[in-house]
Order: structure tokens, then sequence, then C-alpha cells
């Protein structure tokens, strides 16, 4: 391992090498930060560019890519609102407050050192677990999945606590109605489409994402008027307290990247469900959890340091068995094909050096797409303070390109139009969209997963106790009901010892 590890670093640290690892990562920061490109779409779009290339030229350029891309959706999350991918709309709810307070470089530097160490977790826990790959791997049944889903569906009641339960409630009730429209695997049918073939597919997420953040914002932006930021002089120099809070704050970021990397090994789950599932277990174990949304920096830190921990969790079922953990991740095994390289067991025996130029690819882009991005922090926080009708159209179309470009069709656009009015009137009147967002993303895995897990037990309900990880994900999810009460309760007890 030894010997392939520092081939590797003879192949990554060389000028060509070092010229695609940039390459990728420019890349990778260009599409994150347009919302509906991504890295999928941008691994698709090079794959038959890197046709020419050595095995090693292609896949340094392809862990550039990976390894930037949620760093880069990042930055216009925090600073207009507008995820560049889906993970990062997590990002939105304290990342974009925080830049209209003036603070938009503390939440750069916390996003990047964030992405980084986060990064760095996952690929350390990733050259950890190769060898034990298949036991990690086959932990996770249809009745591990369902109560995954679970589990990340009882943050809701966490992330809309107080006064904005019951309205939290309803939203996720409307969020899981829509995860059900399209074709129902079990069936065979198609349900809710009202005639209408384009949503045979179900509602697609990256659309509505788009609509439920960047196009709400902007329209809210525009009956506002005025500027992004709520200051007149932004103070740009507050990316080395960002760094700060991340080190400070460093419980949030090991449990931010622990289930990053978990999630991210889990095949079809993807960064989506890692970000929001870290957001909301920082949420509930905080001491102030109403705090958040309104600019609290540890809902930066824990989404953020989970999407590039998921990187090298995603990795994990792609190298070991072939089994891609995302959608990303299943374009990146075409690359491997394309070179030759055939995923799976016998490609950790016969390719390790090949691996592990991965591996240093994908770390060394998580420090370089932080560095880029915090050298150009000074310029990029001046977009706040740009006069929103200047702003909002080139946003807009940007959002509606995006939304197009990722499946050449109008349906997307429509959508991402129908959900950026619902997102609108859900700011307008103080609706949570973090709710929402959650059932929308778990209805489909959660509803799949039950059905699946009824079938093998023949209807026997124990199923979803007769394994150590399903007792496990139990365990957390009574936690996740309890702890919002016990929290009320201990405040009780110690207001009425207080008062004697």
């Amino acid at each position: 391992m030894l010997d392939s590890l520092l081939t590797a670093m003879g192949i990554l640290f060389t000028f060509s090498g070092v010229i695609y690892l940039i390459l990728g990562v420019l890349i990778g920061l260009v599409f994150g930060a347009i919302p509906g490109l991504g890295g999928t779409t941008a691994i698709a779009l090079l794959l038959p560019l890197t046709f020419g290339l050595e095995p090693w030229e292609a896949i340094t350029m392809i862990g550039g890519v990976m390894g930037a891309t949620t760093f880069g959706g990042s930055i216009t999350a925090i600073l207009l609102n507008t995820p560049g991918v889906a993970p990062n709309a997590a990002t939105c709810f304290d990342g974009y407050p925080m830049a209209r307070q003036g603070k938009a470089g503390i939440a750069i530097g916390a996003a990047a050192a964030a992405s980084t160490l986060g990064g760095i977790i996952g690929v350390v826990v990733l050259v950890i677990t190769l060898p034990i790959a298949r036991n990690v791997v086959l932990m996770f049944g249809p009745p591990e999945f369902f109560l995954l889903a679970l589990l990340g569906l009882t943050a809701i009641a966490a992330s809309t606590g107080g006064d904005t339960l019951v309205r939290g409630l309803i939203t996720a009730g409307f969020g899981l109605l829509m995860s059900f429209v399209g074709y129902d695997d079990v069936s065979g049918g198609t349900r809710f489409t009202m005639g209408i073939d384009y949503l045979w597919d179900g509602v697609q997420l990256v659309p509505a994402l788009i609509g439920l953040f960047a196009i709400a914002e902007m329209l809210n932006l525009s009956v506002k008027g005025g500027k992004v930021a709520n200051v007149e002089a932004l103070p740009i120099n507050g990316v080395g307290e960002g760094i700060l809070s991340v080190l400070r704050n460093y419980p949030t970021l090991l449990r931010g990247s622990v289930i990053g990397t978990i999630v991210g090994a889990i095949p079809g789950v993807g960064g989506t469900v890692a970000a929001f599932l870290a957001y909301s277990v920082a949420r509930q174990v905080s001491k102030e959890p109403e705090s958040f949304g309104k600019g609290n920096v540890i809902g930066v830190i824990a989404p953020e340091s989970a999407n590039n921990a998921k990187d090298g969790g995603s990795l994990i079922p792609t190298l070991a068995f072939g089994i891609p953990g995302s959608a990303e991740m299943a374009i990146f095994l075409g690359v491997l094909v394309l070179h030759g390289l055939t995923p799976g067991p016998m490609l950790l025996l016969r390719h390790e050096a090949t691996i592990f130029s991965l591996i240093l690819a994908l770390l060394a882009s998580c420090i370089v797409a932080s560095l880029i991005g915090i050298a150009m922090t000074r310029f990029l926080t001046r977009i706040t303070l740009v006069n929103v009708y200047i702003l909002v159209p080139a946003v807009i179309s940007v959002a509606l390109v995006g939304a197009y470009a990722l499946h050449a069709s109008l349906g997307d656009v429509v959508m991402a139009a129908l959900f950026g009015v619902i997102g609108y009137f859900m700011i307008r009147f103080g609706w949570p969209r973090i709710s929402l967002v959650i059932a929308l993303v778990l209805g489909g895995l959660a509803e799949r997963s039950y059905h699946q897990a009824m079938t093998i037990s023949k209807g026997d309900p124990t199923v979803f106790l007769s394994r150590t990880v399903s007792v496990v994900l139990v365990i957390l999810i009574l936690a996740a009901l309890i702890a919002p009460y016990a929290k009320t309760i201990l405040s009780w007890t110690r207001r009425g010892a207080t008062a004697r």
C-alpha cells in the first residue's frame, strides 16, 4: 500500500498532474456555482473528452471536479440563497442570513474550512474502510434504508420546532404527497400525474430546489428592493474568523463528517440527505436551536462538512463493488470503464496506484478549491451590494437555464418556476421550506424501502428490529422525537428550581 501511495504522489505532483487537478477544480467550482448543473453534469460532459488521456490523468481531473463542486455551490448558496447543487440547499438556511447581516466573509470562510476538513475526514475514512468495505455496504438492507429515511423525516420536528411546528408538519405532509407523484414501483401504475407525461418520473428534485430557493428568493428581493446585504459596507475581513469558528465547533465538524461518510456509503441515498441530516442533528443537539435559520455559523459548518465527506463515502461501494453511491459516481464508473478499469475487488488489487491517484486528487481538490474560494471572497462578497433590480433578472435567467440544461426539458423550467412561486409565498407568510425539502427528498426512499422490507418478511413488522443496525436506527429515531420535549421539560425544571 505504501508503494502505491508513493507512486500516486509521484504522479499527482508532476506538472501535468497539477494542471489536470487545477483544471478539474476550476470546472467543478463553475459547474457547482451554476444552479442545476453540478458535478454530475460536469463529469458527463468531460467523459468523452477524457478518451485521449491516460487513466491517471482522467481520474485526477475528475477527482478535482468532485472535490470542488459542492464548495462552488456553497458560495452562491451563501451570497444569493441560490444552491448551486442540491446538497447546498441546507447551507442556505443560515449562510444566506449571515450574508444579509454583512457576515458573508465569515460564512464563506466557515464553508471553506468545513468543506476542506470534511473532505479530508471522508478520504481518511475511505482509506481505512476499503479493506472492510464489503461488510460496511452489506450492513444496510431495505429495513435499514426505511429506518434511515424515517430518521431523516423525524428531524423535521426538530428543524421546525417552536411556533412553526404545526406549519412545519403541514409542509412536510405536502412534501410527502409530492414525493409520491409519478410511477409507482410497487403497483406498476402512475399516481397524481393529472395526465401530464412529464410527471411520470415524479417531481424532479433539482428544479424544485432551484425554484424553492433561487427563484423564490429573487422574487422576494424584487418585492423588497434595495440590496441583498442589510449593510452599506461589507466586512470582508471575516474569513479568518469563519475558519476559526470551524475549529471552535469541532464536534459539529466531526459529527457532520461522520454523517456524510456513512450516508454517502449507502448506494442511492446521496449528498442531499447527508447535508440535511447533518443540519438537523446539529440543530437538535444545539443549546440554542432557535438561532438556526437566523445566521448561526454552525448551520453552515454541519452541512458543508457532510457535503465533502460524502464523496469519500460514496467511493466505497463504487470502487469495491461497482455499485454507484450516487448519480455522480454512476457517471464516474463510465470513466473507469472507458479507460479499461473494471470496478470491483480486482480493481483494488491490480490498480491500487490508480485508486490512490483518485484519493489524493480528491483530497487535494478540497484544499485547492477552498483556497481559491477564500482568495476570491473579497470580490465575491461584493455581489451582495448589487442592486436587486440588476441582480434578480440575471440570477433567475441563470437558474432557469440551469434547470433546462439538466435534462434539456422545458418541463423542468416550468417546475422550477412553479416552485419559485410556491417558495415565494412560503417566505411571504412564514412557512418553513426545510420540512418540505426533507420530505420531498426522503419520501420515495421511505416508501420503496418499506414495501421491499414487508415483501421480504411476508408482512412481519419485526423485520425492522431484526438486526443490530436496525435497532440502533430505531433508538436514534426515538431520541430525535424525545429530544425536543426533553429539552422543554429540563428548561421548566430549571426555571422551577430557580424560582424556589
